[in-house]
């Protein structure tokens, strides 16, 4: 199992004199007009001038806002590279995350000494080096052993005592998006459904509360839909369920629900052979759903969020769902199996109705590698949100884009529900090439009650990408962790 190692964070008050001592990468500030704080100033002064040549050069004239200029093997420092950001000292959070991934992006393994004085957005900045300082290497033989927050980032402050106030914070975001890109990035031959709900028992040391229902459990159940993309496979399907309660005396309670398909080969309607390796990541939103969880659980989220992912394995074989199965749903309704490849929301809609019948929640998400059909929708550069409540839904929508998760508004309605009308059964599992994105959520509609504010995620083009991400290198992303976060803070907490 890959660990998350402790962040390497030190703060210390303010001290002109530690600049010429520090190694690695030293970053100081310089607004558009070319004005330089004490540290500028301390800077420019012990290499002779070189920040006062910068900003009277044409480069720095046209350089963008948040642009990084370097100075290497700087003179009477014993730092070897002087990393200047050109800079409104009163700019947003996203831009000043923006500059800190691009730090993180430049520094390779050197220890990096933020000299910003009264940078506001200071902690954006470092949240922007640390969400991009990661590698998922363990497989390689030689793994790399800075990642995961082990490089060094020392910080100076004129208030220390602020600064550390918000570090806690930070770390609990951090960890979660870490603990989802882990669980993505995993090969589907470790990340079988018994040690994925063996990792999230571990969140248990956390204050989570952990609860494991088994198959037999779910036959008891009535999840005959969850069960069915399962049984062709040797792994056993797997409901877990993690509880923070971190608001105990508040009847407000959010459920979080997470496809949690540790691969999925299509099952009996079998994908093609090219790309199938990606389907590792089909758990994604059972990992986004954990790191939410680890997340809140962290930070002592003041408020009461359930956790429900469904896992299984999608395999074809003797014992395999076959197209044309009929199979009962827990609501009762009955489900004909048009497409074993549209599995997903066969667990989502077992798992969704046993969330609303025990929890009885105030709202509720689900979050899903569902269909490549938002990737041609949207590509990778926005989820697909559905959804049945407009308060919530946008309250999703803000939350994305005060994190910078791209998400965009998808359409619902009878006309598209019409297309899962079965001629055998009550609903098929899906209703045509046109509108895949669409008809699949509208499948899952059905099994949410009427009363009940929900949203529907497809994550499909944003789990994990082929290119490096806003925050994230290759591979998984970490998507929807600090959006649902973000959605928690601002509507479900209490206190």
């Amino acid at each position: 199992m890959k660990t998350i190692k402790p962040l390497n964070l030190k703060i210390i008050r303010s001290d002109l004199d530690h600049i010429a001592k520090a190694r690695g990468i030293i970053v100081v500030l310089v607004t558009p007009e070319g004005a330089l704080d004490p540290y500028a100033r301390r800077v420019n002064k012990l290499t002779r001038g070189s920040l006062t040549r910068l900003i009277s050069s044409k480069k720095f004239e046209e350089a963008d806002s948040g642009q990084l200029f370097s100075i290497y093997f700087p003179e009477r420092c014993a730092a070897e590279q002087i990393c200047v950001v050109k800079i409104e000292r009163r700019t947003s959070k996203l831009a000043a995350r923006k500059v800190g991934v691009s730090i993180a992006k430049m520094k390779g393994s050197d220890e990096i000494l933020l000299a910003l004085g009264n940078f506001p957005n200071l902690i954006e900045l470092c949240k922007g080096i640390v969400l991009r300082d990661y590698k998922f290497d363990i497989y390689k033989a030689d793994a790399s052993s800075k990642s995961d927050g082990s490089t060094l980032i020392t910080v100076m402050t004129k208030n220390p005592e602020f600064f550390n106030s918000q570090v806690p914070e930070l770390v609990a975001i951090r960890d979660g998006v870490f603990l989802t890109r882990n669980l993505i990035n995993e090969p589907s031959n470790i990340l079988t459904t018994e040690e994925f709900a063996s990792r999230l028992e571990e969140l248990s040391k956390l204050g989570i509360k952990i609860e494991i229902l088994e198959e037999d459990d779910l036959r008891n159940l009535g999840m005959n839909a969850f069960l069915g993309v399962g049984q062709g496979s040797s792994s056993p399907c797997k409901l877990v369920i993690m509880s923070w309660l971190g608001a105990a005396d508040d009847d407000s309670l959010l459920t979080l629900v997470g496809k949690g398909v540790v691969f999925d080969t299509g099952g009996i309607s079998l994908k093609p052979a090219g790309g199938m390796e990606d389907m590792t990541m089909d758990m994604g939103g059972a990992a986004v759903v954990a790191g939410v969880l680890a997340t809140l659980a962290k930070r002592k989220s003041p408020s009461n969020v359930v956790g429900l992912v469904g896992l299984v394995e999608n395999m074809p074989s003797g014992t395999a769902q076959r197209p044309g199965d009929i199979v009962k749903s827990m609501k009762g309704d009955t489900i004909e199996v048009i497409n074993t490849d549209a599995e997903g929301r066969l667990v989502l809609c077992d798992v969704m109705w046993y969330a609303q019948e025990r929890f009885k929640p105030s709202a509720m998400v689900d979050l899903a590698t569902l269909t490549g059909a938002i990737i041609v929708s949207l590509g990778h550069e926005n989820a697909g949100l559905f959804s049945n409540d407009d308060w919530l839904c946008n309250e999703v929508l803000k939350a994305a884009n005060s994190e910078n998760e791209g998400a965009w508004r998808m359409p619902l309605g009878k006309s598209y529900s019409k297309l899962l009308k079965s001629r055998l059964a009550d609903i098929k599992n899906v209703g045509g090439r046109a509108a895949g994105s669409i008809t699949a959520a509208a499948f899952l509609e059905k099994f949410v009650k009427p009363e009940i504010p929900w949203v529907h995620i497809d994550i499909a083009g944003v789990a994990q990408t082929k290119t490096e991400s806003d925050h994230a290198p290759a591979g998984a992303t970490g998507w929807g962790v600090m959006t649902l976060d973000t959605l928690v803070k601002n509507n479900f907490e209490r206190g």
